[in-house]
Order: C-alpha cells, then sequence, then structure tokens
C-alpha cells in the first residue's frame, strides 16, 4: 500500500464539544440506534422509539415518540422537504414476532393536541412472519420505491404514495440463505435498478421501467459486510468496500477497482472521497508495538480513513479509541459518532493549501489532477503547470520542461521561458516555444525574427526560402534553365519558373516526376481551365488516385458532374511594382530579422553575405506567395463532362476511391447521366461491391456489410411479406428519387457467381416467390446451416416449409448431426404449437429414413400426451364442480318454493333493537328481517301499516328488495346485463377467436357467458 498510495492530511480534524446537558446525555448514554442527516439538520433515533433533532449549535430543537417500544433501526430525511421516513421493529399485538413498522412523518404539521409531527402513512413490513432483523434499508428521493433487506436473505420492495396515504404494494423480491448487507437504488430517466450485497455476492435487478420482471442477475460472486455498501449520488455508482479494495458497480456490471487493503466496517462517500472504517486487526509485530504504545486498550482501536480513490491519496487517516458507529454528512463537513458518544468533525483544508502540500514534495502531476478534479480555472492551473516546468528544467528535463511551459503559454511572458532555451543544444525546444507562439497569435515581430534565425542555424533551406524569395525579370532561356534545376536536384526551383511563364503542363510533370509533391500537383490541376486540367489528370490519374486518393477522387467527381470550378490565385500585388510599404513588405522584414540577429545567436552554416543579397531581391511578391482562395461567385465555366466509362481505368487496383466515384456520380450527376450510363455505373457498382466483400477472406462482418449494399442494388421492388430481404436506408447508394435502372439478370447472375454470391441469385427467386425452390437449392447442395437460415427466414411466411426441412434434417445422420438436436426440437415444437402436421404423420416422416431415434421424439409425444391428458383431468374437475354447484343452487330454490321458512332473527338489521318490541315486522327469504319503520326509511319500502306514504318510487312489501343483499344483487344483475349486451357485439367474439389457440375452447366459453343461448321472449 505504501507504494501506491501517498499520505496527506487534508482535513482538520476537531472534537465537537457538546454545551448543551440534555444533548450531550443523549450521545453519551450509547442510546443512538440510527442516524441521518437533511435539510440542515442531524435525526437522531433512539432504542427506546424517540427522534430527536439536532440542529447547527449541536442542541436538541426538538424530539417526539415515534414508536412505543421499538427501537429505531433506519432513518432517511428526503432532502429540500420536511418529510423523515423512520424504520423499527415493535412487537405484534397477535404474537411475540417483531415486525417492522414504516412510517412517514410530515415534521412540519404538528397534530394540535400532543404537538407531534403529523404520521402520513404506517406501513407494516412484509418479510413472511419471519422473526428477523432489518439488516438494510434504502427508498427514492420521492418515496415511491423503497427497499428493505432482512437478515433472512429477504428483500422486500415497497412501491406506492406514502406522502398521501393512498396505499401501497409490497412484494418479496429476492430471496436466498445468505443475509442481506445492503441495498442501494439506482434511478435513471427510465429505469430504477436495486443493487443488493449479501455475505457472498452482489446482484442487481430492474424493479421498474426497462427489464422490469427479471430475476435478479449476479454482478459478482463477492459480497461484503454490513454497512460496507453505499452510493456515489454524484455519479450513481454503488460502492463496495473489501478487504482487499474498492470496488464500483453500474448498470454495465462491475467497474475498475481501487486496490486498498485494510479490513473494512463501514463505508460512505463523501464528495470526492470515501470515508473506511477498519476494525482493530492482530499484525504481528506491529501488533506489540501497538500494545507496548496504547496498553490494555489496543484491541478497541479502530482507524478511520478518508480516500481520494481517483487520485490514489490517503486525504486522513487517524486511531480511534472507540469503534466508529456512524457517519454522517452535513453542514458541508463530514461527522462520525463513536460507541463512547464522541462526536467528531472533520473539515477538509482549502485548495491552496492542499496544493502547498504537493508542491512540498514536488507532486506537480498529481496536483494538476487534484486541480483539475476541483474545478480550478484555467488560468490558475498555469501555475501549476509554470512551477511543473520549472521544477524539470532544473533536473535537466528539457523536453517535458518545454511541454509544461508551453501548457502554461497563455499566462507566462514568453520572454522567462525564451531565456533559458537560448543555448544551441536546446534550440529545437526554443523553436517549438515560438511556433506554439505562433499557433496561438501570440508572437511578436520578435519572436517571428528569433524562429528565422533558428531556421537558419539548423540550415533548413526550405522555410528560409519561403521568406527570402523575391521575383526577377527573365535572363535566360527558360527551357534550359528549367531543365538544368531539375537535374541538379533543385526541383522547388524549376516548378517556380514554369508556373511562373505558364508551362502549365510541365509544371505537373516536375511536382510528380521530380518533387513527388502529388498534392501539391493535384491542388496545381484544380486552377486550370477544364480541358487542361483534364488533359493532366487523364496523364497522372492512377498516380495521383495512389497517393492523394480522397482528394483526387473529389477533383473526378467534380468534373464529371459538371461541377468543376478552377482556383484562382489572386495576386495581391502587381509584379510589376515595386512593393512600398514602410518595411520593404513582410518578406523583405523576415530576411531582415534574419540578419539582425545574427548577433544574437552564432550561426556557423550561414552565410550572411548571402542572406543580405537575397534581402536586396525581396522587393517584389510572388504569385507563389499569394494565398490561395475559391471565391465562389466565380460561374462554373461550361463544359461538356465525358462518358463516366473513360474514367474507370483510372481506379483499377483502387476500390475503394471508384466506388466514391460511382457512388458520388449517382447521388450528385445522375440527372445529367443517359440511361445508359447509368446502367453502365449501377452494373459496375454490383461488381465492386462484391469485390470488397470478397477482399477480407474469413471476415463475416465485412463481407456481409458489402453484400448488403450489392443486394440493395438488385432489389427493386421487395414482395411485401418478404421482410427480411428489406435492405437498411444506410446501405442503399445514394440515388436520386425513384427506382434505379435493372441491372441485367444475366450481369447480376454472372457477377454473383464469379463472387460467390449466393445471395444474388437468390434473391432473383426472391422476386419471383420461389420460396420452395430456394430452400430446395439449399438442401440439394447439402448446405444444412444455409437451409436453416432460409427455414428462419421464410417460414413464417411460408409455414409449409417446416414439414420439408423436418424431412431433410432426418434424411441423413450427418446432416442432423450437422443441424444438431435442438433445431430438430424446435422445427417439431413449431410443427407442434401451429398445428402443421398430425402426429402420425410427423412419426412416419421421422421413420422413413431410419435416422430419428425415439428419444427425439418422446418430448414431442410425451408433450403432446401430457398436455391432452391434463386438459381432459382439467376439463373433467370443471364439469363435476359446475354439476354439484348447479344441485345444491337447484336443491336451495326447490326448498324456497316447497317448503315453509323458518325466520328466527330476534334483532332488526338496520337498528339492531328487537323485533319482537315493534310490530310490524318485515322478513326476506335472504333470513334477513327489519323493522318496517327501518325498512321503510332505509330501501324506501312502503309497508302496510306503517304511517304515511312511500314516496315517489316506492314499491309494495312484496315487491321490495333486502338493503343487506342489494349491492350483491345488483352486481350479478350487471354481470348478466353486460352479458347479454356482448352476446350481440359478434366481433368481440370473432377476434377473440381468431386469436385463439384453442377455437373449440374459446367457442365453449363464450357459450358459456350465454352468446348462443336463445333470448326469452316475453
Amino acid at each position: 500500500m505504501a507504494l501506491t498510495w501517498r499520505s496527506f492530511d487534508f482535513f482538520d480534524a476537531t472534537k465537537i464539544k457538546i454545551a448543551d446537558d440534555e444533548t450531550r446525555t443523549l450521545f453519551e448514554s450509547n442510546d443512538i440506534s440510527s442516524v441521518c442527516s437533511g435539510s440542515d439538520s442531524l435525526f437522531l433515533g433512539t432504542y427506546d422509539g424517540h427522534v430527536h433533532i439536532v440542529g447547527l449549535s449541536w442542541k436538541i430543537v426538538r424530539s417526539f415518540k415515534a414508536y412505543e417500544t421499538g427501537p429505531i433501526t433506519h432513518m432517511r430525511q428526503v432532502e429540500g422537504t420536511s418529510l423523515l421516513v423512520t424504520v423499527a421493529e415493535e412487537p405484534s399485538t397477535s404474537d411475540s414476532i417483531n415486525q417492522p413498522i414504516l412510517k412517514v412523518w410530515a415534521l412540519d404539521k404538528p397534530v394540535k393536541k400532543t404537538g407531534i409531527p403529523t404520521c402520513l402513512s404506517t406501513v407494516a413490513i412484509n418479510n413472511g412472519k419471519k422473526p428477523f432483523p432489518i439488516s438494510a434499508f434504502t427508498a427514492t428521493e420521492d418515496l415511491s420505491q423503497l427497499a428493505v433487506g432482512f437478515a433472512n436473505g429477504a428483500v422486500t420492495v415497497i412501491r406506492g404514495d406514502l406522502i398521501h396515504d393512498l396505499g401501497t404494494k409490497q412484494r418479496i423480491i429476492y430471496e436466498s440463505d445468505e443475509p442481506i448487507t445492503g441495498v442501494e437504488l439506482r434511478v435513471d430517466a427510465n429505469i430504477t435498478t436495486l443493487f443488493i450485497a449479501t455475505t457472498s455476492r452482489i446482484l442487481k435487478l430492474a424493479i421498474s421501467g426497462k427489464g422490469h420482471g427479471q430475476p435478479p442477475r449476479t454482478v459478482e460472486d463477492s459480497g461484503c459486510g454490513v454497512g460496507c455498501m453505499s452510493v456515489d449520488k454524484e455519479t450513481g455508482d454503488i460502492v463496495v468496500g473489501r478487504d482487499d479494495a474498492i470496488y464500483y458497480y453500474t448498470l454495465d456490471g462491475r467497474g475498475p477497482p481501487i486496490a486498498y487493503e485494510a479490513p473494512k466496517k463501514l463505508v460512505s462517500v463523501y464528495q470526492d472521497y470515501i470515508a473506511l472504517v477498519s476494525p482493530p486487526t492482530n499484525t504481528g509485530e506491529s501488533d506489540t508495538m501497538r500494545r507496548r504504545f496504547w496498553g490494555a486498550t489496543a484491541d478497541s482501536i479502530f482507524t478511520f480513513t478518508l480516500i481520494h480513490p481517483d487520485l490514489r491519496i490517503i486525504a486522513h487517516s487517524e486511531s480511534v479509541l472507540s469503534d466508529v458507529k456512524h457517519i454522517v454528512h452535513i453542514w458541508g463537513d463530514l461527522f462520525t459518532i463513536t460507541q463512547e458518544g464522541q462526536v467528531f468533525r472533520y473539515h477538509e483544508k482549502s485548495l491552496q493549501q492542499r496544493l502547498d502540500m504537493l508542491y512540498q514534495r514536488n507532486l506537480y502531476t498529481l496536483a494538476v489532477e487534484l486541480a483539475q478534479k476541483s474545478g480550478m480555472d484555467a488560468h490558475q492551473q498555469c501555475i501549476i503547470f509554470r512551477k511543473y516546468g520549472d521544477y524539470l528544467y532544473q533536473k535537466g528535463n528539457y523536453d517535458e520542461a518545454m511541454g509544461q511551459y508551453i501548457k502554461a503559454i497563455d499566462t507566462t511572458e514568453p520572454s522567462q521561458v525564451i531565456r533559458k532555451f537560448l543555448d544551441t543544444q536546446r534550440i529545437h525546444n526554443l523553436i517549438e516555444y515560438l511556433e506554439e507562439l505562433h499557433e496561438r497569435g501570440k508572437a511578436t515581430s520578435d519572436h517571428t525574427t528569433l524562429l528565422l534565425n533558428c531556421y537558419a542555424k539548423l540550415k533548413d533551406v526550405d522555410k528560409l526560402e519561403k521568406f527570402i524569395k523575391s521575383p526577377g525579370d527573365l535572363k535566360f532561356d527558360l527551357d534550359t534553365a528549367i531543365s538544368m534545376c531539375r537535374q541538379g536536384g533543385y526541383y522547388d526551383q524549376a516548378a517556380y519558373l514554369a508556373k511562373k511563364h505558364g508551362e502549365n503542363e510541365l509544371v505537373v510533370d516536375i511536382l510528380i516526376e521530380d518533387s513527388k509533391a502529388f498534392d501539391d500537383a493535384l491542388d496545381f490541376i484544380w486552377h486550370l481551365d477544364p480541358d487542361t486540367a483534364y488533359s493532366c489528370l487523364m496523364k497522372y490519374a492512377r498516380v495521383l488516385i495512389e497517393h492523394c486518393s480522397l482528394d483526387a477522387t473529389r477533383l473526378f467527381v467534380d468534373y464529371y458532374t459538371s461541377k468543376y470550378k478552377p482556383r484562382v490565385d489572386p495576386p495581391a500585388v502587381s509584379p510589376d511594382v515595386p512593393v512600398t510599404n514602410n518595411g520593404g513588405g513582410f518578406v523583405t522584414g523576415a530576411a531582415n530579422a534574419v540578419q539582425n540577429l545574427s548577433n544574437l545567436l552564432p550561426l556557423p552554416y550561414m552565410n550572411p553575405l548571402a542572406v543580405s543579397s537575397n534581402s536586396q531581391q525581396a522587393a517584389k511578391p510572388t504569385l507563389s506567395d499569394a494565398e490561395v482562395v475559391k471565391p465562389e461567385e466565380l460561374a462554373v465555366p461550361k463544359y461538356t463532362p465525358p462518358r463516366p466509362r473513360t474514367a474507370f481505368s483510372s481506379f483499377i487496383d483502387h476500390p475503394d476511391e471508384f466506388i466514391i466515384f460511382l457512388e458520388a456520380l449517382l447521388k450528385e450527376g445522375a440527372s445529367s447521366l443517359s440511361e445508359a450510363d447509368k446502367i453502365d455505373i449501377h452494373t459496375t457498382l454490383f461488381e465492386m461491391y462484391l469485390h470488397k466483400a470478397n477482399e477480407k477472406k474469413g471476415d463475416d462482418q465485412h463481407r456481409e456489410e458489402w453484400e448488403t449494399k450489392a443486394k440493395a442494388l438488385i432489389i427493386t421492388t421487395p414482395s411485401k411479406d418478404l421482410s427480411s430481404t428489406a435492405v437498411p436506408s444506410s446501405a442503399l447508394p445514394a440515388t436520386t428519387p425513384g427506382a434505379p435502372p435493372k441491372i441485367e439478370n444475366s450481369n447480376v447472375l454472372l457477377l454473383s457467381h464469379l463472387a460467390s454470391f449466393r445471395t444474388g441469385t437468390v434473391l432473383m427467386q426472391e422476386q419471383s416467390n420461389l420460396l420452395f425452390d430456394i430452400f430446395r437449392s439449399y438442401t440439394s447442395a447439402r448446405d444444412t446451416k444455409g437451409a436453416i437460415r432460409a427455414l428462419r427466414k421464410y417460414g413464417p411466411s411460408e409455414p409449409q416449409l417446416y414439414p420439408l426441412a423436418l424431412s431433410y434434417l432426418t434424411s441423413s445422420p450427418t446432416i442432423l448431426a450437422e443441424a444438431g438436436e435442438a433445431e430438430l426440437s424446435s422445427i417439431l415444437e413449431k410443427i407442434d404449437r401451429d398445428g402443421l402436421m398430425a402426429p402420425l404423420q410427423v412419426v412416419q416422416t421421422l421413420s422413413k429414413h431410419g435416422v430419428a431415434t425415439m428419444g427425439m421424439l418422446k418430448p414431442y409425444l410425451q408433450g403432446r400426451i401430457e398436455r391432452e391428458r391434463k386438459e381432459i383431468r382439467e376439463n373433467r374437475r370443471d364439469v363435476e364442480a359446475f354439476r354439484k354447484e348447479t344441485e345444491q343452487r337447484r336443491q336451495e330454490l326447490e326448498e324456497l318454493e316447497t317448503k315453509p321458512q323458518v325466520f328466527q332473527a330476534t334483532r332488526c338489521g338496520v337498528c339492531g333493537g328487537g323485533l319482537e318490541r315493534e310490530l310490524p315486522v318485515v322478513h326476506f327469504l335472504c333470513r334477513h328481517s327489519f323493522h318496517g319503520r327501518c325498512l321503510r326509511g332505509v330501501a324506501g319500502i312502503n309497508v302496510p301499516g306503517v304511517g304515511g306514504g312511500a314516496g315517489p318510487g316506492a314499491a309494495d312489501a312484496e315487491e321490495g328488495e333486502c338493503p343487506l343483499c342489494a349491492k350483491d344483487n345488483a352486481t350479478i344483475r350487471a354481470l348478466k346485463k353486460s352479458q347479454e349486451e356482448n352476446a350481440e357485439r359478434h366481433e368481440l367474439f370473432k377476434d377473440d377467436l381468431e386469436r385463439s389457440e384453442d377455437r373449440f375452447k374459446t367457442v365453449a366459453q363464450w357459450f358459456g357467458r350465454g352468446v348462443m343461448s336463445v333470448p326469452n321472449v316475453e
């Protein structure tokens, strides 16, 4: 650990002195069972069910009794609200089993009589009535989803509106033999994921959104202890501490661990740090020294550590004489509460103090990382870069020092750096710095002068000539001069002369054949008129495509699509007029700068007289010094582009560029192409796609990509029932609207055969809807894999392929072995599911060649027989139940109609009074009895002998209905009415029948609902 982690003291640790007696007594009583923070308050739960709220002054500002007896094991305060969630284990009223009770309190709504906060909702947490304590608890910010872990290995998820007490639903989503040590929720945009930790594994499952309902998935077969699982609220990552390292878990799985070997009892995330509590350990010799120093208390010494995992820094570490029970983040600091009731505050030092610690140990790279993670602005970071550069310079590491100075170039005075690198041995570093000054636009004229001096010292002739060349009158034979320059190796000068005097084709020859400056040659061709450009382009087309593939291809595309526009070099001044600005112009000034700096740096390889002579000639700018521009206002010259076939030979051995050229012709120049040219382009493009598909042997993905493009060229109107032949729009070549010209079938078949492109042949058969022929072509070639692919592709639209496939797979042991028994089973399952063959037909087919065994057929027959037996048993059971119920109902009706009924009720069903005290009394056959007065008041029934009319809507006693049974009777009548209404809606019956797998069963169900019954005629 000492080799990988650096120790610092980034935190100030102080012990909190609690002045209030009541608060101090609470902490020292060791009665605190749970702690949480939020909304600038500290919440303490005790073993006797009380909740105490502590303010910033460390004084109890409020207390209330949350539970009668049970200890409060977990709490959660919703930040920014007045809501507090508490969980305690209270004995049940019916037995002695402790049942966890969850309550949600509104702290800002006290009850008037008692003054305690209003309890918004109370939920008894379900654990299957198993007497195991809660070992973990978590909740979302809106309290809509909560997760509770138990020591018996069960995890219960609670969903609902706890704030408004609109009801909740609970479900035990995970059970195991291992105790739950931690649960954490990660809420993303469309999914809520629950991470579960046990003693031996980490699991996750989606409890809402995508993936909801799937079983938990094991993320890692290593768990953690209780209290060693936390969540980073900034990133949402799950943090797990084990003795060997700190582990991070995301939705994608486990991230890279941070190795930190130490026993861990408690883990908490604080800003960028991770707080760790380590229990006492026996460590051999160090343990002996610890006992010698601490004495009898050595066995109770715990270690509290704050580490920065990204920077691999131990930010704080100290020994604690008592077990740390709680870690809480509040009031901008980190606090720990020990078992003895002591409270310690850990305040992070300022960023400057932390950086000074790193400076003292020359850890500048670490300082930069710390500054970046702390959000320090770029200006302040430059100071660190400069300090780092000075440190590296003092060590003699000049290359890395210059890298740091360049990073700090925005805030550093350039002269401070330049003075350090004026030595000849460091001139390369100086050039690098000066070039960066020019790149960022911070260079002055002196900096430009110094850069030119450095180029001259290194004999960099090309860059010097860029500044010192000047035009002059022609005083020699042009052809001879150009020829001698080419023979002597001065190709730039030769090209300059040819360009100046209009020998355009000669310029292209020099740039390509001598200078090998292919990019410059291509750029020069782009400046020529269409006729000359075409002549030069066709002469050196293959060379240009070989070395400037993209630009040369772009030039071909522009020229053949009638979009060619020559580039223009407008001269800054007339070549015949001398430059008269103050310093003699930029070229002259640059040349003078080299001469003026000859005294600053010794230039042993440079002739001062030559520089002076060249500077005197630098009085006029050259055409080559002018900036190349592309004026958009210039009109495109009118010319007749050649036929595309004339360019085909130029792209030999360059299939990628050829494909780009052909696709661009279809996209940008399709309107000017004849029908014959379009067919030529499509046919050639189809051939090139197949060539690219066979380019990389063994790369199936590469082959499939190009074959898809080739397929797009020959698919004109895909059959709507063959969705597998559809090609993604990204694979289609860019064309104008409308179907591409059809490539001749003979060309498609020939090219497909030469490239072993079976798909081309298959597509032709697809477009003719010859699906059986396609399948038979695979079977006749003994291509089992191809036959299976064809079956999966065309089987949904042509189910009769499955019997054919069954016969083929069982025709040979070799074919069956290649396909596998799983494929045979899937085909049998499809045949069975869709009823494509009768069982006898299946048996006859499999027995034809003697390849299939009874073991292969047994699951199919067994499943079929078992399914039919099960259905028979279920039908018999339902029939017997319906018979018994019908017989019972008939017997009850017969007794009501034929036998006298004895009413023994002594109490009124409405008021509960005695029936013998007040008459009349009304009896119903449902065995309910009522006072006439009560019945009239409740049901509006007019009972003879009771004063007053019944009012509108009243019925006679014999027409009345028992008010206690009225609700159930109304439900039955509503169901009957619904069935009668549905009996007239034939579309529902038809739709259900079409979607049903067992149509006879569906007809029977609708018959039982009364759909087929004849309506009564009254």
